[in-house]
């Protein structure tokens, strides 16, 4: 074999296993977000993707924060829990998943679907407290895009004992937001978690999402946590069931494309 074939087979064999087994993994920075690649990463398959938004609590200028809780806390307990690409875009202090916030969280996404190779019809969407209500914003500013929705401790409307959400610009003219959100929102797969005692975000806005998720005939599951208070995403996001239930929610392409 004379030494430009050796070259250029040595260079095809480095670009394979560069694409395959040697694809860095686990929590990787990225510009204002964080992405999770599994462990057995192969980009010869596509993955499902799923966006995460944090709470108030993870709100700063480091997105590792995002990854300490929910998902990310799930993931390190137990790696093969979330065989998925995982997003965790990070809000800057004071400001919620609204706007510029919310923007860049679908930047992140859409940067993640260039990276990896990602199964566009297993997109998901997820967040806790804030995030959660980041995830009823989101799921209404962009109705195509995702296969299933997870809302843990989450809402709609803002109450006296926390300043950390507000209302989503896209519910104000509604007269009912909750009918409204459940009318808009029934096409995708939802699972809702609560805790019952919670008393930063009142288990009645998981609640009402519930009932009028299903008066839409929406395909809606949800768990609400006795005794629980504010702190559900460790039981939902540890659920191995929800994750079965998740995985194989599917959606139709539409025309958009990334």
């Amino acid at each position: 074999m004379n030494c430009a074939l050796r070259t250029l087979l040595c260079a095809l064999i480095f670009t394979l296993l560069s694409c395959t087994t040697m694809r860095e993994t686990g929590f990787l920075d990225r510009p204002g977000y964080v992405v999770y690649v599994p462990h057995n990463y192969d980009a010869r398959k596509s993955w499902p993707v799923i966006l995460f938004l944090h709470g108030s609590g993870e709100r700063g200028d480091d997105a590792m924060r995002a990854t300490q809780i929910g998902i990310g806390a799930a993931i390190r307990h137990d790696r093969d829990l979330v065989p998925a690409i995982v997003v965790f875009p990070i809000a800057p202090e004071e400001t919620r998943w609204l706007d510029a916030e919310a923007d860049g969280a679908m930047r992140a996404l859409d940067r993640t679907i260039g990276e990896f190779n990602v199964d566009r019809h297993r997109v998901y969407l997820t967040g806790l407290s804030m995030g959660g209500y980041g995830a009823y914003h989101l799921a209404l500013a962009h109705p195509d895009r995702f296969a299933a929705l997870v809302v843990v401790c989450g809402g709609l409307l803002p109450h006296a004992s926390t300043t950390a959400v507000r209302q989503s610009p896209l519910t104000m003219h509604a007269a009912d937001p909750y009918a409204f959100v459940a009318e808009s929102l029934k096409h995708i797969p939802i699972w809702l978690f609560h805790g019952a005692d919670d008393p930063i975000i009142p288990v009645e806005e998981s609640r009402r999402m519930n009932e009028e998720f299903r008066r839409a005939g929406a395909d809606v599951h949800y768990t609400e946590y006795a005794g629980v208070g504010h702190n559900a995403w460790d039981r939902a996001y540890s659920d191995g069931a929800m994750w079965t239930w998740l995985f194989e929610q599917r959606r139709e392409m539409s025309s958009y494309s990334p």
